[in-house]
């Protein structure tokens, strides 16, 4: 990649200023955004989820660990597979401790899961030194509900909110009879015993996880998706998975 156009100081603080106009515009847009999101409505969660996980079977309430809120990520992990997604662990390599710790601190929980067995998943979990709660979901509805493992002969596929002829319409036709794992960040809140779905964002909203992502963007070349992957480290999509769609 070029390096970008060298200037002066003073031709730099004007085109900096000029940048910092936007991004007020778009603090301010996503302020509002924001707000609009913790207005939503919700859904109560009436079907008793059953996951498996290191100390046997749990429901869906086991996972907020006694919080108000869960920050759930829908991790690709197919059960055929002996690794998880690549981008999936890329988000995953993002979420530190200390991070979950913030989230604590707030009444918030987060966990992962996936469709496949479970002894798959504490290995890989194990492989790459993670501590965040993980569990599997296979046999049960609860991927293809949230739209995350997609399947014709199991229910109608729907991903990002779009369906059918909405799907060919957004030039993702390949998702109407595909079938697969895809990426997925859900939010639930508790209120007693009872669970509420609040919000969900599939394509590039798992962005949201990203936090890497969020650095290399202030960058001056960005996301150069060129760059050479750092040693031990996975970044780039699951085959499985044909990058994030919109």
């Amino acid at each position: 990649m070029d390096r970008p156009q060298v200037v002066s100081r003073q031709d730099w603080l004007a085109a900096r200023r000029a940048l910092l106009t936007k991004e007020k515009e778009l603090t301010r847009a996503l302020d509002a955004l924001n707000a609009d999101r913790r207005r939503m409505p919700v859904v109560r969660i009436g079907k008793d989820y059953r996951f498996a996980g290191p100390d046997g079977e749990v429901g869906l309430l086991d996972l907020f660990d006694g919080r108000r809120q869960l920050v759930l990520q829908h991790f690709m992990f197919d059960p055929s597979w002996d690794e998880g997604c690549r981008s999936c662990t890329a988000m995953a390599d993002d979420l530190s401790e200390g991070a979950r710790a913030h989230l604590a601190s707030r009444d918030t929980a987060f966990a992962a899961v996936s469709r496949a067995p479970y002894p798959k998943i504490a290995a890989y979990k194990q492989a790459r030194g993670w501590t965040f709660p993980w569990y599997s979901s296979h046999g049960s509805d609860f991927n293809y509900d949230f739209h995350v493992s997609l399947d014709p002969e199991v229910t109608t596929n729907s991903y990002n909110f779009r369906s059918g002829d909405e799907l060919v319409a957004a030039g993702q036709s390949w998702l109407v009879d595909h079938v697969g794992e895809q990426p997925g960040v859900s939010a639930f809140l508790r209120d007693g015993d009872e669970v509420f779905h609040t919000y969900a964002t599939y394509g590039r909203g798992v962005e949201v996880m990203m936090h890497a992502y969020r650095l290399l963007d202030i960058t001056a070349f960005g996301r150069n998706e060129e760059w050479e992957e750092p040693k031990g480290r996975v970044t780039t999509p699951h085959p499985a998975d044909p990058s994030f769609t919109s």
